[in-house]
C-alpha cells in the first residue's frame, strides 16, 4: 500500500469528526446541517489535496477547526455594517442612502408582526402592495402611475416593453453603456422588443441629431436618455439639455424616457405643445 492510500484511508469519516471537541462545542449554535456540510467540503478538499501529492497528512484537530471556521462562515449575516469612505454618497453597492431614524423605526414597528402588505384597510379587500410607493412618487414626479422595481434595468425594461415594443427608439452612441450588473442598453431594448436607433456620435450628441432622426424614422416610440453614472467618454463629451422636451409637437406620438444607471427610470409623456416635467 502506498504511502497516498495510507493517508487517504487514515482521514476520519463524517461522523467521528463531527464528535470531535471542537466541533461537539460549538454544536449548540450552528445548525447541525451546516456542520455536516463543512466536515463533508474539507474532507473533500484533504482528499483531493493528498491525492495531488501537496504535503502529508493533517490532523483531525486541524480539520475541526477548519470545517468549524467554514460553519461560521455560513452562518454569518451577508449584510454587515461598513464604512463608507468611497467618496460616493449615494453608493449602490454599499446600500445606496441609510434610513433616517424615523425610517428605521417604521421599519422596525410593521416588521415586528403582521402587516397590511397587499391588504386594503379601508374596503376590507385585497389591496396592492405597490400602493403606497406609487402615492409618494406620483406625488414626487406628477406621473400618472408609478411601480417600483429593484433596479434601473429592470424599470427600463418595463418602461420600454410597454410604450415601445415594435416600436423605435432614439438613444444617443454615448448613452450605449453598461450599467448595473452587467445589464447592456442595447440588450435590455433588444429584450424588450423594441428597435434601437442610435444618434450623434459616442462623445457629443446634439439637439440637431435628434431633429433629424425624428424626421428621418417613421414610428419613433421613445427619445431614452441614459445617465452615465460610472462610464463616460473623453474629449469634452457633450448632451442636450432639459431644452429637448420642448422640441415635441402637439401629438407627436412619442414619449421622453429617462433612465439613471444608478437605479432609477422615469417617464414622461408631451401633453400638447407644453413640457410635462417631473
Amino acid at each position: 500500500m502506498t504511502p497516498r492510500s495510507t493517508s487517504l484511508r487514515g482521514l476520519p469519516a463524517v461522523e467521528i469528526l463531527l464528535r470531535h471537541p471542537t466541533l461537539a462545542a460549538a454544536g449548540t449554535g450552528i445548525p447541525r446541517l451546516l456542520l455536516v456540510e463543512s466536515v463533508r467540503a474539507e474532507l473533500a478538499r484533504e482528499r483531493a489535496r493528498l491525492r495531488a501529492g501537496a504535503g502529508g497528512p493533517v490532523t483531525a484537530g486541524v480539520l475541526a477547526e477548519r470545517a468549524l471556521g467554514r460553519a461560521r462562515d455560513a452562518v454569518r449575516p451577508q449584510l454587515l455594517r461598513v464604512l463608507n469612505a468611497t467618496g460616493v454618497v449615494l453608493h449602490t453597492n454599499l446600500g445606496r442612502a441609510p434610513l433616517a431614524p424615523a425610517a428605521q423605526a417604521a421599519v422596525a414597528a410593521v416588521a415586528a408582526g403582521y402587516c397590511s402588505l397587499e391588504y386594503d384597510l379601508a374596503s376590507g379587500r385585497r389591496g396592492e402592495r405597490g400602493a403606497g410607493v406609487e402615492r409618494w412618487l406620483t406625488r414626487l414626479t406628477g406621473a400618472e402611475a408609478a411601480l417600483c422595481v429593484n433596479n434601473g434595468a429592470a424599470a427600463l425594461l418595463l418602461v420600454l416593453s410597454a410604450l415601445a415594443a415594435g416600436r423605435r427608439v432614439l438613444v444617443s452612441r454615448g448613452e450605449l453603456v453598461e450599467i448595473g450588473g452587467s445589464f447592456r442598453i442595447p440588450e435590455i431594448l433588444q429584450k424588450s422588443g423594441a428597435r434601437l436607433v442610435e444618434v450623434g456620435t459616442t462623445n457629443r450628441t446634439h439637439l440637431r441629431d435628434y431633429e433629424r432622426a425624428l424626421e428621418r424614422e417613421a414610428d419613433v416610440a421613445v427619445l431614452l436618455r441614459v445617465h452615465r453614472a460610472t462610464s463616460g467618454s473623453r474629449g469634452s463629451p457633450r448632451a442636450p439639455g432639459s431644452p429637448i422636451w420642448r422640441r415635441w409637437p402637439a401629438g407627436g406620438g412619442w414619449r421622453w424616457s429617462r433612465t439613471w444607471a444608478a437605479g432609477r427610470s422615469w417617464t414622461w409623456r408631451p401633453s400638447g405643445s407644453s413640457t410635462s416635467r417631473p
